[in-house]
Formats: C-alpha cells, sequence, structure tokens
C-alpha cells in the first residue's frame, strides 16, 4: 500500500481519515522523501544530457523549483497544521457530514426513480381501463353525443392528473423523510466508527506509554545497579589503601594471643578458668533476635569481647553509642540537630545494629551487620570493618553512599540518666 501511495503521490481521503497524526505525518515526510528523490534523478539525468549534448525538447521542457523554509529545507503545508487552517476534528467532522449526506442522497434518488415508476404505471393502468369502461357502452353515434363523450373524457383526464401530482408530492415529501432519516443513520454510524477509532489510538498510546515507563524503570535499574558498582569499587579501593577491608583486625589478633596465653597459665593452675574461645563455642544463638533478653546475652557474650561500642583504645563508651532504642526514639534524639549528626543504636531486627543519621530534611537509616567476624552495612557499603568503631571513623571521612553524600559529623549523646544503653553494661 505504501509503495503505490508513493507510486502515485496520492492518499484516498477515507484511508488519510483512519490515520492518527503521527502516521500522517510519517507518510507526508515519505511523500516528500520520495518527490526530492525524483526531482534529484530527474536532475541529474538532464545534467547527463548535457554533459552528452543531447538537447531536450523545448516544448515540454519543465522545470521545478522548491520553495525553501527559514530552516533551509524545502517548506511542506500540512493540512490542518498551518495558520489559518481548520482543526482536524473540525474538518474530520465535516468530512463524515458530507459522506452521510451524498449517501444519503444517493439511496434518496434511487427510491425516488423507483416511486416514480410505479406511480407512473399505475395512473397508465387506470387510464387505460376507464378507455376501455367508455369504449365498451354503446354511444349515440350523433355528433352532440360524440362533443359530450369527449367534454366528459376531458374532465376524467384532468382528475386523474390532478390525483397523479397529489400522489407525487406526498411521495416525494415520503422520499425526504426518509433521506434525512437515513442521513442521520449513515451519521452515527460513522461517528460511532471514528470513536471506536479512536479508542483504539488511545489504548494504543496508553500501551506505548505503559512501555516508555517499562523501559524507563528498566533503564534506571540498570543505572542504580551500574552505580552500585562503581561505588563498591570505590569503596573497596579506598578501604584498601586505608587497611581496613576484610581479616581480622589487630584487636582479634591480641584476643587470639591472649587465649593462647591463657591456656599456657591454665596449664600451670589446678583449675583452670573458661577461656574467651571456649566461651564462643558454648554460646549458641537463634537465626534472628527473639526477645530483648536474647539481645543483651548476645551483646554481652559477643559484642563486649570485641569492644563494641567503645572508644578506640580507651575504656569510655562511645558518644555516638546507643542500646536498643526504636526509631522513632532515635528520630526524636536527632531531631533537634544539624544535618550530619547521628547516632549508632542496638537493632531489634538482625545481629548487629542501626546507624541513624540525620539529613537536611528527614532521617535516613542503615543497618549494620555484626553477625560475623567483621562489621558491615547491609546491602549499601561493601567494605569490612574490624571493628565498630572502624567502620563509624571510616565514614567520617568516605561517604556512605555516593547518592545521598552521608558523611558522619556530629555524634548525637544521651540525653536521658542512666543512659538507654546501661541494661547491656551490667
Amino acid at each position: 500500500m505504501l509503495q503505490q501511495i508513493l507510486r502515485e503521490m496520492y492518499i484516498d481521503p477515507e484511508l488519510l481519515a483512519e490515520l492518527n497524526d503521527e502516521q500522517k505525518h510519517i507518510l507526508f515526510y515519505k511523500m516528500r522523501e520520495e518527490q526530492l528523490r525524483r526531482w534529484h534523478e530527474r536532475e541529474a539525468r538532464a545534467a547527463r544530457e548535457e554533459a552528452e549534448g543531447v538537447q531536450p525538447p523545448k516544448s515540454n521542457s519543465k522545470h521545478i523549483q522548491w520553495l525553501h523554509g527559514i530552516d533551509g529545507e524545502v517548506w511542506v503545508w500540512i493540512m490542518g497544521e498551518a495558520p489559518g487552517d481548520k482543526p482536524y476534528e473540525q474538518i474530520s467532522e465535516e468530512l463524515i457530514a458530507e459522506r452521510a449526506r451524498q449517501q444519503a442522497q444517493k439511496e434518496a434518488e434511487e427510491l425516488w426513480r423507483q416511486k416514480e415508476a410505479e406511480i407512473t404505471k399505475k395512473f397508465r393502468d387506470a387510464m387505460a381501463n376507464e378507455k376501455a369502461r367508455i369504449l365498451a357502452e354503446k354511444w349515440k353515434v350523433e355528433m352532440e353525443d360524440r362533443k359530450a363523450a369527449k367534454i366528459l373524457e376531458e374532465r376524467i383526464h384532468e382528475e386523474f392528473k390532478r390525483k397523479e401530482e397529489e400522489e407525487r408530492k406526498k411521495g416525494e415529501m415520503q422520499i425526504r423523510l426518509q433521506e434525512e432519516q437515513r442521513a442521520k443513520e449513515l451519521y452515527w454510524t460513522l461517528k460511532q466508527a471514528q470513536q471506536q477509532s479512536q479508542a483504539s489510538e488511545k489504548e494504543e498510546r496508553e500501551w506505548e506509554e505503559q512501555l516508555r515507563r517499562s523501559k524507563a524503570a528498566d533503564e534506571e535499574r540498570r543505572w542504580k545497579a551500574q552505580r552500585a558498582r562503581d561505588e563498591y569499587r570505590r569503596h573497596s579501593l579506598r578501604a584498601i589503601q586505608k587497611g581496613t577491608v576484610a581479616g581480622l583486625s589487630n584487636m582479634f589478633q591480641e584476643i587470639g594471643l591472649y587465649n593462647e596465653q591463657e591456656a599456657k597459665l591454665n596449664n600451670h593452675h589446678s583449675s583452670p578458668t573458661p577461656s574467651l574461645s571456649l566461651f564462643y563455642r558454648t554460646w549458641e544463638r537463634p537465626l534472628r533476635p527473639v526477645s530483648r533478653e536474647i539481645i543483651i546475652r548476645w551483646f554481652k557474650e559477643e559484642q563486649l569481647p570485641r569492644r563494641a561500642g567503645f572508644e578506640r583504645n580507651t575504656k569510655s563508651i562511645a558518644p555516638w553509642f546507643h542500646g536498643i532504642i526504636s526509631r522513632e526514639e532515635a528520630e526524636d534524639l536527632l531531631s533537634n540537630m544539624t544535618e550530619g549528626a547521628f547516632l549508632v543504636r542496638v537493632s531489634e531486627k538482625i545481629w548487629g545494629y542501626t546507624l541513624s543519621y540525620r539529613q537536611q530534611h528527614g532521617f535516613k537509616h542503615f543497618l549494620v551487620d555484626a553477625s560475623g567476624d567483621f562489621y558491615s552495612f547491609l546491602g549499601v557499603d561493601p567494605n569490612r570493618h574490624a571493628t565498630l568503631t572502624d567502620l563509624i571513623d571510616f565514614h567520617k571521612e568516605e561517604i556512605i553512599t555516593v547518592s545521598g553524600g552521608e558523611l558522619l559529623q556530629k555524634p548525637c549523646g544521651q540525653r536521658d540518666n542512666p543512659p538507654d544503653y546501661h541494661m547491656l553494661f551490667e
């Protein structure tokens, strides 16, 4: 179909009315390209013939000069978009009404031809029957009788002619009414077809919009994944430089040395005390925290030996450390502080902690996994830190996420007395 339209440079108006605006623009653009292609081909042929010395016939020689727009391209007029043009909806409405009127008129003319033939035949037969009846009677052959018969015949003829005219007018009125009714029926039929076409176009646009959103969501997920990979590499390189990635810290090495020394001392005593390594073997924790009592036991038996919550190389509890408090309580503590303020609280969701951070508008909460022999953010930071203090100090210099730019600045201390962590250290 497209090749035929481009070959003939013509599209049927009924077919054009079925196209949406985007299809019309594409079709007109292709027709313009075909016109330019033909023109370039004709100009090239003319130049080639001129170079070969072939003179084109003067009588039929024609030249085309294209009108250019402001942009330097060939100017193209698209119906309905130029200033002063009727809107497409109005043009479509008028075309539908005109098609309905022409169809109804055509049908009315056919009905009228049939009606006129019926009327003519009816009165022709009636006239013949009446003449036969008159001739069948016994008329006198006298002149007066013939004259009277002639007058009677003319009067009868006029009477039939009058009735025929009345019947004709009546038939015309009926045909006219049928024509108007048919025009209305055709109009609504075409209107419904147009509405169905518009509804189909609307569904297609909605589907395209849904597809566009889906593609945008996929693109956003790919972008986030790429950003996460870049962030992972950045943190990993930075952590390697600082010497804080993976492995056990010096503190854990010291604990191991302490256990070895303790074992040696126990060999020289009659009643040895259990070592930390033996203590770890006897403690079996559930998969997830199930109560505050279990969390307190976990902290005392696993985290205190790692000096979780203490400042580096001191016996003082860090000002940012808090006990088992809720998200709401943490946000209440941070509510009157500036952006960058933070605290670390013991989590009730995982074996670990939650870092609560004060943004310019609102708060953020990051889970810290402490179930193994390292400390690391869940799903955000790939770095593994030997101690909880190492994690905090690392993110005083390095942001937590690239998108958020969270940098730990001011610790949020205690507000009540006794502090909310007192049960952990009793």
